[in-house]
């Protein structure tokens, strides 16, 4: 039997639902469109292939599209992070979004309504393409901006782990809804999912981002992140390594991974479930860094690119399903250990006005290599066969990784409990933070 309620006790107020004091509106804002486009974005990579493929085109003109929606991605990237830094980040992203919408609504309204060619194919991705170039710096600026002191890293790596559950979880419902309904609505799906996320970050709030300031130009806005980027050992290195490393990363699992399962795995099964794993284990290295906060980021993060030797490693072998599945899972894991030490570094050493920018050259050396190591993988397994070219992807990966161990910023870069106002950092000869400027930094060596 139950007592009574207190007669005296009055109304009781609804229990909020508990939120952690850093995820606040706008980071909340940002994650829940990030799910959105993930959910929607990972299908509609497979469906654009299908859709290539049903109206009689073949491998090479599922390449073209890609290759269609990449160009403009590298040619834009250093203008859109530009664009971010001198208007408020939410318009720019809200207005990449409607031209994403736009253009995978038309590519769903082909597929469903006749028989689309491959140029405008083509030239929708293409501006899909231009649509993420103006985006993904306004959104990675945007982001670092709405989370501040010590709880940063922590806030990184739940937006990490909902962004990569997202994109699980599309990319096995898009290949669903593929062979049940077709292409043509999970391009539709896609389309409806940039308009929800287009809504939400509508609502973002720039009212604690100080003005800018009027500046020389497009031309001096991009040299002024240049010098930013350029002047900071740590930042540059780092940047030139993963240059090569995703280049050749990319290279092994789009191109000789599928060859590998076909020849020696007894088929696609095998490296569908290795690249299953790899994602669940990027989920992993999100909760591992939910509670890890290594004190010298960079060096953390940095020890954790070895292990993305492992998956070239181990198709050269070639492992069996299983064990490419375990190397897969701890590359997943040690790249999202490096990915929110990286994000942290970012947050913590840049200056907010020019975080799009640094993003910008952030993200073009990151993508810059990789159609050309991916049009080189055929000619190098030609030249040196598949397993020495497996082989040579692995040892780039250690040989870059060791010397950017050898740069002392690297080495020595310390998390700190707090973060400076915009605009008071200062960098020094060789691209540490100032104890002028910022106090003690706290970094051993």
């Amino acid at each position: 039997m139950t007592s009574p309620p207190d007669a005296d006790a009055g109304p009781r107020r609804p229990r909020r639902p508990h939120r952690p004091p850093w995820a606040g509106r706008n980071y909340t804002l940002l994650t829940a469109a990030a799910i959105a486009t993930n959910l929607g974005s990972q299908g509609a990579l497979i469906a654009s292939a299908f859709a290539v493929l049903e109206s009689g085109g073949d491998a090479g003109d599922v390449g073209l599209v890609a290759a269609a929606r990449t160009v403009p991605l590298v040619l834009f990237l250093l203008v859109g992070g530009a664009l971010a830094d001198r208007l408020p980040r939410h318009r720019v992203m809200v207005a990449a979004n409607a031209v994403n919408c736009v253009s995978q609504g038309t590519f769903a309204l082909l597929v469903l309504t006749g028989d689309p060619r491959l140029w405008q194919m083509m030239a929708l991705a293409a501006l899909g393409g231009t649509g993420h170039a103006f985006f993904s710096p306004a959104s990675e600026g945007m982001l670092m901006s709405s989370v501040k002191g010590e709880q940063a890293g922590r806030a990184f790596a739940l937006y990490r782990m909902s962004m990569h559950g997202a994109g699980i979880g599309g990319a096995a419902l898009g290949g669903a809804l593929i062979a049940v309904i077709g292409p043509g609505w999970v391009l539709a799906v896609d389309a409806a999912a940039f308009l929800v996320a287009g809504a939400l970050r509508a609502f973002l709030d720039v009212s604690h981002i100080p003005p800018r300031e009027p500046g020389g130009g497009m031309v001096a806005d991009l040299r002024d992140g240049w010098r930013e980027f350029i002047g900071r050992p740590w930042l540059w290195t780092i940047v030139v390594q993963f240059a090569v490393v995703n280049a050749v990363v990319v290279a092994a699992e789009s191109v000789y991974g599928p060859l590998v399962a076909r020849d020696e795995l007894g088929g696609a099964g095998p490296w569908g479930l290795a690249l299953a794993a790899f994602g669940a284990g990027t989920v992993g290295g999100a909760l591992v860094m939910m509670r890890w906060k290594p004190r010298r980021l960079l060096l953390a993060g940095t020890l954790c690119v070895f292990p993305l030797a492992l998956p070239s490693a181990g198709l050269a072998v070639p492992l069996p399903g299983a064990g490419l599945m375990v190397v897969m899972f701890l590359t997943g894991l040690s790249v999202e250990v490096f990915g929110v030490s990286w994000m942290t570094a970012l947050h913590q050493e840049i200056a907010e006005e020019k975080l799009s920018r640094v993003s910008a050259y952030d993200m073009l050396g990151s993508i810059g290599m990789i159609p050309v190591a991916t049009a080189l993988a055929g000619p190098a397994e030609s030249a040196f066969g598949r397993t020495y070219a497996l082989w040579g992807c692995s040892a780039l990966v250690i040989v870059l990784t060791a010397a950017v161990l050898t740069v002392p910023d690297v080495r020595r870069l310390t998390r700190r409990t707090t973060t400076p106002a915009a605009g008071t950092r200062k960098v020094t000869e060789t691209g540490a933070v100032s104890a002028d400027a910022e106090g003690a930094v706290g970094r051993a060596g």
